[in-house]
């Protein structure tokens, strides 16, 4: 062995020392620590401060249960029990089974699904809300996602509520191919039978919001919040870029450039959201009781109401 090939035969060993002393993936999403723009930074400062960075106002993401919390209070709303279809209707395998990932993924957020759907609370005002987490397969959307929108949707029409939605996620989730894509459709007429039963539907979109997710229920809220610098899209960048050939404006697909663009309403921050859903649907829904109230009142009467209604 000359002294190149102990060069490299000793340096070998040293890569391979160095690689086996690497955290694994599950040690370090069971560490205290995480980081962010300065680098490392305890979970529970995050945490005291709903996991927004303190120093470059970073909005980390967040499991339903934490969002659920800041948003309507701590266990201040009952978790619903949505129906689960049959996993892996198409024995989908690639490089493991559909059915593994499942398991690992509930194993990991404790969700059956990736949508987590209650009834709760907000200025005293009954509504109904789901979330998704991004840690369960991306925040995909397969069968059991849609049933869970369907069946808060359908909540709320029977209750009356307003609903809300959190929306996280890259879209259908391709181990269901065409089942996963029907998931648009149906949400979207879920959705219709909301609005036509004159019900607020809300949608605070979180990072990331993309995909077909994007494409159908993100995109319909009578109202689009965003937390700051979310992304918010349809294809990938690169992908639009390599399309059109041209260099894409900085910040192209973050909330505040879509929120130009005249897709999002408002950009709140999420220590402000409660505040901001709560004032919102006070407005709306006295404007509602007074508009029904009309049928009651005298001609003369109603066309004040009517006034102050608009």
């Amino acid at each position: 062995m000359n002294w190149i090939t102990k060069k490299l035969f000793h340096l070998s060993q040293k890569i391979k020392t160095v690689i086996k002393q690497r955290p694994t993936k599950e040690e370090i999403e069971n560490s205290d620590w995480t980081s962010c723009c300065k680098g490392p930074i305890l979970k529970k400062e995050l945490e005291e401060n709903l996991w927004v960075c303190p120093s470059c106002n970073k909005h980390h993401r967040i499991n339903c249960k934490q969002r659920f919390d800041i948003v309507f209070g701590k266990n201040n709303y009952e978790i619903l029990k949505t129906p689960i279809p049959q996993d892996d209707p198409l024995n989908w395998t690639d490089s493991k089974s559909y059915k593994e990932r499942l398991k690992d993924a509930r194993k990991k957020t404790g969700m059956e699904c990736g949508i987590m759907v209650v009834n709760t609370k907000i200025n005293n005002i009954n509504i109904t809300a789901c979330a998704s987490d991004f840690t369960f397969i991306g925040g995909s959307v397969g069968a059991a996602e849609g049933e869970a929108i369907l069946c808060g949707i359908q909540h709320a029409i029977e209750n009356n509520q307003p609903f809300i939605n959190f929306t996280s996620g890259g879209g259908m989730r391709m181990f269901e191919s065409l089942i996963a894509l029907s998931q648009m459709t149906r949400t979207t007429l879920a959705i219709n039978e909301l609005k036509k039963n004159n019900l607020p539907y809300f949608v605070c979109l979180t990072d990331p919001t993309a995909g077909g997710i994007t494409a159908s229920y993100a995109m319909l809220g009578d109202i689009a919040f965003a937390e700051p610098g979310a992304l918010v899209a349809f294809a990938g960048a690169r992908v639009i870029q390599g399309t059109v050939k041209e260099e894409l404006p900085e910040g192209f697909q973050k909330s505040e450039y879509v929120e130009k663009s005249g897709f999002i309403d408002l950009i709140v921050e999420r220590k402000n959201l409660r505040e901001r859903i709560g004032s919102i649907l006070s407005i709306l829904l006295k404007k509602n009781s007074a508009i029904k109230s009309e049928t009651n009142e005298t001609p003369e009467a109603n066309r004040t109401l009517t006034k102050a209604a608009s």
